[in-house]
Order: structure tokens, then sequence, then C-alpha cells
């Protein structure tokens, strides 16, 4: 592992105004960044095994064990077939809460088939030696399959109640950008976010999953619609369900997604058309659509999401949410008015000069933030308190 301290002018961060007009932040805590591994192939997502290992997508399909010590293992067997190409590929990675015991774990990517490709979700086990995916098994599959290379969405997040794991996950799904208006209909997966089983089952609680529902063509899986491309998706401690979206040029969202609402897109956005011009109506409310908690205008296009839930940084961290930059390569702290909830009042860039675009932030066990870096020789980093 190499270590390297960031120079005053990294370390304290660079802030930025919030689009909503409120405070300038305040300076952000020095912080320095040890590489854990490097030359990965355009990672996209991280999962924390036991014992100090990691576990690593790369979107042109291969799954690697990183070693607490740095070293990339070869690809593991067993992972599904993905469309690779533009932005498909094998994507998200989540263990299941209860992995410790049942070596479970889910993986989010594009799958091929029959007209084109779809976000799909499958969930395996993996095998003692960590070599390979057993009793792989195909959970959900985004209907209709197109033929597009971009906007999967496809970050997951395992449902809780009351403080405890209830059985359901939650995954992003895109637009797929050709099909935009397909956001604000329900017989269609584009653009939602859906919530089902761990054994791929639709539960009896969702809000479109009634017999009124299912004969107007209303799909089952169905938990939220009106999205574009969502990329971030985390759960708070209360139970509450956070998740954010690239707008088009400008537009950038972060919601908090409630049972059955509509968010949307692109009946209304606070972006607009690649090289200007209006979306639809030019709107950015209308009724029966929610807005965002925080908005980005000019887009930082979001990518990745942690609440943080440790002091490593400090008590005022804590409680607060962290966001990666694609394309500015930084890492945004977002200050809420309550800890894990509120509004958002204040924003920081944190590692503005870091250079690489920041796929996926995640906290580790150890209290610590994680990024990965995305490109042909992506990174996985550590991030510390000076």
């Amino acid at each position: 592992m190499v270590s390297f301290a960031l120079t005053r002018k990294w370390a304290l961060g660079w802030i930025v105004p919030l689009v909503c007009g409120a405070a300038m932040a305040q300076t952000a805590p020095a912080l320095r960044v040890e590489v854990v591994a490097s030359q990965l192939q355009s990672p996209w997502a991280v999962a924390f095994l036991p014992e100090g290992r990691f576990l690593v997508t790369e979107r042109p399909g291969a799954l690697r064990v990183v070693e607490a010590n740095g070293a990339v293992s070869a690809p593991l067997a067993g992972v599904p077939p993905v469309a690779a190409g533009g932005q498909g590929g094998l994507l998200d990675v989540l263990l299941d809460s209860d992995f410790a015991t049942n070596r479970t774990l889910y993986l989010c990517y594009s799958e091929p088939g029959s007209g084109g490709n779809s976000t799909a979700l499958t969930r395996a086990q993996l095998s003692d030696d960590r070599s390979r995916l057993q009793n792989v098994r195909v959970l959900f599959s985004q209907q209709p399959k197109v033929a597009s290379s971009a906007h999967f969405g496809c970050r997951i997040a395992e449902g809780r109640q009351a403080g405890r794991p209830d059985g359901t996950l939650f995954v992003t799904l895109g637009d797929r950008f050709s099909r935009k208006d397909d956001a604000q209909r329900l017989d269609t997966h584009h653009g939602k976010v859906v919530r089902i089983g761990k054994d791929g089952s639709v539960p009896a609680d969702n809000p479109f999953n009634t017999p009124a529902a299912q004969r107007d063509g209303a799909l089952p899986q169905i938990w939220s619609y009106g999205h574009r491309n969502p990329q971030g998706l985390v759960l708070a401690p209360d139970g509450t369900l956070w998740e954010h979206e690239h707008g088009p040029q400008g537009g950038d969202e972060l919601n908090v997604i409630s049972r059955g609402r509509n968010y949307g897109w692109p009946a209304i956005t606070y972006g607009e058309n690649y090289g200007g011009g209006k979306i639809g109506a030019g709107l950015t409310a209308q009724p029966g659509m929610e807005q965002p908690l925080h908005t980005w205008v000019p887009s930082i296009a979001p990518s990745g999401m942690a609440f943080i839930t440790s002091e490593r940084y400090g008590k005022a961290w804590a409680g607060n949410l962290v966001v990666g930059s694609l394309k500015f390569g930084y890492l945004a702290l977002l200050e809420l008015s309550a800890p894990f909830s509120g509004k958002v009042v204040r924003e920081s860039k944190l590692l503005p000069e870091l250079g690489e675009r920041v796929r996926d932030v995640r906290q580790g066990p150890d209290g610590l933030l994680y990024l990965l870096t995305d490109s042909p020789n992506g990174r996985l980093l550590r991030v510390l308190p000076r």
C-alpha cells in the first residue's frame, strides 16, 4: 500500500455554494489518502469481506478479491455474462447482512438478451476459498430489454424495518436514455426504483402490487418512478432510503425515496438538453411530483454515496453524507440539518485535486471511507484523517 499526504490546498478542501443558496461551508478537515490497490480495470463497486479483504467489480465483467496487503486476485469464476460496453457491464455488489453465515452476495449488471440488454440482479454465494461464485440465480431482470448501452442505474440496498433486515432489496433502474418517457409509465421498469424479496418474490406491501394497479398494467416490483439514471442508493440508520441520480446537462438530484412516489423525470427537471434547450415544457415543478432534496447545477455526475456513521473524522462529520463526483473527480461532503436526516445545509469539496473519476464511496467496518476511481487503471483508496 502506498500512502501520500495531500498538500495544504488539497487537504483543506475547496468550498462550493449550494444551488439553493445556503451559506458557504467551513473549511473541511485535513485528509490523507492511502492506495490500497491499483491497476483495476474500470472498477465500479466495492464490498468489505472479513479479515480486511475487499470484493471489487470491474465493468468489463470481472469480480476480484483484493487482499488486505493490496494483492488483486484473478477474476472469480461463475460471474454471469454481462453486456459490457458503454456504461454497461458488471456494476454493483452488495454482501448480504448475514454474509458471515450464508456467504450470500448480490450483483447488479447489464444483462444481454433478446432485443438488447437490461439491468439485472443476481444472487450467489462466494466459495470458501474465494475463487468462484456458487448457486448463482437471477432474481430480477428489468423489462423490456432495449438496444442501448446507457443509463443502467444499478445500485443495490438491503431493506430494513425497525432497524433489522426485512428480507427485501431495493435496486435502481435507469431510463435507458433512449426511453426517457418510460420513466413516467408504470408498465415498464425503465426509470424506476424496484423492491423485491431476496428470493426474487414481490413483497405484498409494494405500492403497485394490488389487483387494481395490475389491471391497469402497473408492474408490481415498482417502489418509485420518474427517475433518470440513479447511481447512488443508501439506507439511513432510521430506515429512510436516499438516492441520487444523474441529470442531463445539469440537474443532478438527491432524493429521499418514499413508497409509490413520482420523482418527475422527464416531466420536471432542473437540467436541460445536451447542447442547450429545455426538456419537454421546461418545468421544474408539477403537482403530484416530488421535489429533490438537493440539486447540482452544473452537474457533478454523482456516483456512489455513503452516510458517515463513525467519528473517525471527528464528531462534526458523523451523520452527514458523502457523494462521489465522476465529472470533477472529488468527494462531496453534504452536511445535513440533523444526523442522517433533514435538509442539506452545506456542501464541501473534499480531495478536489484527486483528478480521478470517483465511481464508488463506502464506509468500511473500520469507520473509514473507501473510494474507487473509475479508469482503465482504477484504484481503491482509503481516506484517512491527517
